[in-house]
């Protein structure tokens, strides 16, 4: 076995940043890093059912625990005894912790008698190493860069949120927002093509806040403006979720009118309805949701939209979730991304009134079978048309420009773009042979 093993739970920020882990604790060949998510009760349900199969499938590995659901709540990790470390958003990208833990922890299944010292806040014990992560100012110094089997980079430009939607549990786990210097970002990016990297996505928690904190009041678009004109020789550039409120004029006219930016926006939307996205706290109407797509895609067709939503928000009634159902439509969704409300303790959401939890779930299979119809409709409408499409290592998978799924019949060179005939739909994917 080389190097550590990790499990990602998550945003492509995390992605990234196991990565960028992975180099940092490179020659811990019996550790397992379990990058967590607080994003839902769902997902920390889920890191506390990996730390369990893992402890299960490798007994005598030393698990540590870090990522957001570490950061907010360790003293949950902590007490699990399959548990060796916890690690906070700053410190697992501090090579030390990683040494630390097996020179002072050893194993829990191994036989360790340390009774650990778990503490009723974030602090700094000898199995938990979570510092206060609104005490944060700078930006991570690696700009996790991530590829592992794929054929495109991950790019960290911006981490933190400066906002307080009332549902979200993210800012405490993540700080406050903070942007990656241009220059330090642009040489990521070209270090990334040099190595052979054809598609670079830029990744953080609130991509579209990048900038107000660095000097001169930079912009997420003056960035990207940046890197094409300093790396002429990147392909194609890709941006992770973003906040369609915070497109800044120059990011609009690169969404409209740059090729090298691939048409594909996926956007925060949370809500359909006007009073939902009120008491969420978010700051942009349903019809400002409308508005930003019917302008990019009058000027480019062909950019796909995905989004996030959330099923079953406190007070949601059934005509304000219908509204939601709409937007599907509304804006073209045929990348959606529905997440059931859950309820995070200490959000001023988790106050409000509940909706009932066979609601919630209803309303999410609801709008996952809207988002799924439109996509297949919309898939189907690529047979017979010519793509772009970015193979992966594999040879044989890949995606469009628009981040449409595609299968090669047979092998094509791995890790580069190829012309694809779309021939097929089987099981959601487009099935391809290479054009003419």
């Amino acid at each position: 076995m080389a190097g550590p093993d990790l499990i990602t739970l998550g945003c492509r920020l995390n992605i990234a940043e196991s990565e960028a882990i992975r180099t940092l604790a490179k020659d811990q060949d019996d550790l397992v890093i379990i990058n967590s998510c607080a994003v839902t009760a769902e997902a920390v349900r889920r890191t506390r059912q990996a730390i369990r199969r893992t402890h299960r499938a490798r007994p005598d590995a030393r698990i540590v625990v870090t990522g957001c659901a570490a950061q907010t709540d360790p003293a949950m990790f902590a007490a699990m005894p399959e548990v060796a470390q916890v690690l906070g958003n700053r410190e697992k990208m501090e090579a030390e912790h990683y040494l630390s833990s097996q020179r002072k922890l050893g194993s829990p299944a191994s036989g360790s008698t340390l009774a650990p010292e778990i503490p009723t806040f974030a602090g700094m014990t000898e199995k938990v190493k979570v510092s206060d992560i609104m005490a944060v100012r700078e930006t991570a110094p690696q700009l996790a860069s991530a590829f592992a089997e794929h054929a495109r980079a991950f790019v960290e430009v911006q981490n933190g949120c400066d906002h307080r939607c009332t549902f979200c549990i993210i800012p405490y786990g993540r700080g406050n927002s903070r942007s990656a210097p241009a220059g330090a970002v642009n040489a990521t990016v070209n270090a990334m093509v040099s190595q052979g990297f054809r598609e670079i996505v830029l990744t953080g928690v609130d991509v579209t806040s990048y900038g107000p904190d660095l000097p001169g009041n930079q912009k997420l678009g003056t960035l990207i403006q940046r890197i094409f004109q300093q790396v002429p020789n990147l392909p194609r550039l890709r941006l992770s979720s973003i906040d369609s409120v915070e497109i800044d004029d120059t990011l609009f006219d690169l969404i409209c009118n740059e090729p090298r930016l691939m048409p594909h926006l996926h956007l925060s939307l949370q809500s359909g309805d006007d009073m939902i996205l009120k008491r969420m706290k978010r700051r942009h109407s349903r019809a400002d949701a409308i508005r930003i797509v019917e302008t990019i895609k009058a000027k480019r067709p062909e950019v796909t939209i995905g989004a996030d939503i959330i099923a079953g928000f406190p007070t949601e009634t059934e005509a304000m979730f219908e509204n939601s159902l709409k937007l599907v439509e509304e804006c073209d969704i045929v990348h959606g991304h529905i997440f059931p409300y859950s309820p995070r303790e200490g959000t001023p959401a988790a106050r409000m009134p509940q909706v009932e939890h066979a609601a919630i779930k209803d309303r999410a299979k609801r709008l996952r079978l809207a988002c799924e119809a439109r996509r297949e409709t919309w898939l189907k409408s690529l047979i017979g048309s010519t793509q772009s499409v970015l193979v992966e290592r594999d040879g044989l998978n890949g995606h469009a420009e628009n981040f449409a799924p595609v299968r090669f019949r047979s092998p094509m060179r791995p890790a580069e773009i190829h012309k694809a005939a779309i021939v097929a739909l089987e099981n959601g994917v487009l099935i391809a042979q290479e054009a003419a």
